[in-house]
């Protein structure tokens, strides 16, 4: 798996074979989604509309956002309303102001029950047209303030004497009458357009009329996270987590899948393949602690990341395998001789395969007369954390089954120092898998070479070797 690419096949497998544990670990996410919701309390979220009239840019609409929502005018909304224990330091963090289509500051406000939202949003609101307006200068200068409508009056003081002169002069009578009529018209022109263009630039009369649209809305509920959201989010969330933790540890998984792999390991050459019914993937001892119930409860116990296995073809044609192998271990030795097979503990395919090996090799075809028969096999169990493998007494040599994807590098080498520690000679590996056999029973041989049972370092035809 650490050289594939993932796969939907994969992430299926996960699900089938760790359905338990992604349910389990669900709830539990669920469950820190639901306690941290109990640590941050429900909050709602309200706003209030502004209305800015005249021409606005987008960068004057930017500021009065800005504006909306400093301290200044969060400090006077928080001095306003007077509710203990609320500052306008946790206040700024409430409150929030951004610029909308139509020369409209949508000013936001976040509390701890509606009422204290809408209070909130609304104040702001007044505190900013208030503080707007002072900048703009309506009331900090009335002076400043009289001085348009002053000169307004003046305007028309001098439209009115333009006026009286131009009743005064020559009725059109002379060239010059006119004229001068026609000179005054254009001043008073003159003055009217100045004039309007001093209202259209003057910002007292533009930039600080501002209209705060109605009251803020009551909150239709809460504002996220809410409860439910923090809940789904715990879940998803350890659900996600669970699943990329076995794509990685899939990834760097350092057990041996490939046969030069295996064989560089043990320092032996591949016999062959061989294949054992199984319904249910390969799993290790189940123990009778509480760790192994636990393991069990979980699925744990069940390796997800081996092959699903193929349906095989008959008895006969896996009773071959294991005969091709017989016959290759008997062409490889120069005389009959015993052999150990060495399987390593917790290798539940592994074990099997060399029962059927042991017993294939037992009821040996060949006669005596026309040729070698094979050699006798006596199976044993060696632990890969602490490999013990019995010396030399009868048995003048080893071969190791396994099955492939179970076992590291470093494990493989330590039975092959453990067999070489016992003066036994690696002779051959034999890896071993599981296939779905069919449901009816092929026509053939009777089943008597059905598994039998070893204990370790038992012979494989009931005796002590």
């Amino acid at each position: 798996m650490s050289d594939d690419t993932i796969r939907l096949v994969t992430i299926g497998r996960i699900f089938r074979r760790r359905w338990r544990l992604l349910v389990i670990v669900t709830v539990v996410g669920a469950l820190v989604g639901f306690g941290a919701s109990l640590l941050f309390p429900p909050s709602y979220t309200t706003s209030t509309s502004v209305l800015l009239a005249g021409q606005w840019g987008e960068r004057e609409l930017l500021t009065q956002s800005e504006i909306a929502a400093s301290s200044a005018v969060v400090d006077r909304a928080a001095a306003t309303l007077g509710w203990t224990g609320v500052g306008g330091s946790e206040l700024r963090d409430r409150v929030s102001a951004k610029a909308a289509d139509g020369n409209i500051i949508k000013i936001s406000g976040t509390a701890d029950t509606p009422e204290r939202a809408g209070r909130l949003s609304d104040q702001v609101a007044q505190q900013f047209v208030t503080f707007a307006a002072r900048i703009a200068g309506d009331s900090t200068d009335p002076e400043a303030a009289a001085r348009p409508e002053a000169l307004r009056q003046k305007v028309e003081q001098a439209g009115r004497r333009i006026t009286e002169l131009a009743d005064a002069a020559d009725p059109g009578r002379t060239v010059e009458g006119v004229q001068a009529r026609t000179e005054l018209e254009k001043l008073r022109t003159a003055l009217q357009e100045a004039m309007k263009k001093l209202d259209e630039a003057d910002p007292a009369t533009n930039k600080a009329n501002m209209v705060v649209m109605g009251p803020a809305a009551r909150p239709a509920g809460e504002a996220p996270p809410t409860r439910m959201q923090l809940i789904v989010a715990g879940a998803l969330l350890f659900f996600l987590l669970t699943v990329i933790g076995h794509l990685t540890a899939a990834r760097m998984s350092r057990r041996l899948r490939t046969e030069p792999e295996i064989a560089a390991a043990l320092g032996s050459a591949l016999l062959g393949t061989v294949e054992v019914p199984g319904e249910r993937p390969a799993h290790r001892p189940e123990g009778r602690g509480p760790q192994a119930r636990i393991r069990r409860l979980l699925g744990l116990d069940t390796r997800w990341d081996t092959p699903t296995p193929q349906t095989s073809g008959d008895e006969a044609g896996r009773q071959l395998r294991y005969r091709r192998v017989c016959a290759r271990l008997r062409d490889q030795l120069p005389v009959p001789r015993r052999l150990l097979v060495v399987v390593p503990d917790g290798d539940e395919i592994a074990r099997r395969a060399a029962g059927q090996l042991a017993a294939e090799a037992e009821s040996d075809p060949s006669p005596s007369s026309s040729s070698r028969g094979y050699p006798m096999l006596r199976v044993v169990g060696v632990s890969v954390e602490r490999p013990m493998v019995p010396d030399r007494d009868n048995e003048s040599g080893a071969l190791v089954v396994l099955s492939a994807g179970s076992w590291t590098a470093g494990e493989l080498a330590g039975i092959a120092e453990a067999c070489a520690d016992a003066k036994h000679e690696v002779v051959g590996i034999v890896l071993a898998g599981t296939v779905r056999a069919r449901p009816t029973r092929a026509a053939g041989r009777p089943p008597q070479h059905a598994v039998p049972a070893f204990a370790v370092g038992d012979d494989a035809r009931g005796g002590s070797a």
